[in-house]
């Protein structure tokens, strides 16, 4: 490519070529460095990513918690926890989990609707995968009613 281009002087080529290697040994450094870094970051190891209630009677509310690990080297931050309907409370470990400690994310479903379900929750954090989606399922069925006998 260098021997096909109109060349002044042999100063010349010899600059472009040493240009063109510098670069591309930077952008292998600067990759390599990134790649590391990535190492470092925090990140969650779930004991369940879904959980299932199976049946439960309406008008009960139902709760699960969901324990992670920080399998990274840096401290663990979630930012954020958000179930995509109303009708879920989330509850979170709000201080940084340091590596290899524990935190959780409590889940609360207000089982009001007679049908069955299956909820997500958003999970945005500091780890190297930033967000995770979290899955409760289960059927809401109605409750026995109770008759009195005289």
């Amino acid at each position: 490519m260098i021997a096909s281009l109109p060349i002044k002087n042999k100063y010349t080529s010899m600059k472009t070529l040493m240009l063109i290697c510098a670069a591309v040994i930077g952008l292998t450094f600067t990759a390599r460095t990134a790649s590391a870094q990535d190492n470092e970051k925090p990140e969650f190891k779930f004991n369940e990513e879904k959980h299932d209630f199976g049946k439960i009677p309406q008008g009960t509310p139902v709760t699960t918690v969901f324990e992670f690990t920080n399998i990274g080297k840096e401290p663990l931050i979630l930012t954020d926890v958000k179930p995509t309907c109303g009708c879920t409370i989330a509850d979170y470990t709000k201080t940084p989990v340091k590596s290899g400690e524990k935190g959780t994310i409590k889940i609360t479903y207000n089982a009001a609707a007679v049908m069955p379900f299956n909820k997500t929750i958003v999970v945005t954090s500091n780890a190297k995968t930033p967000t995770k989606y979290l899955n409760i399922v289960g059927e809401v069925v109605a409750k026995a009613t109770t008759t009195g006998t005289n």
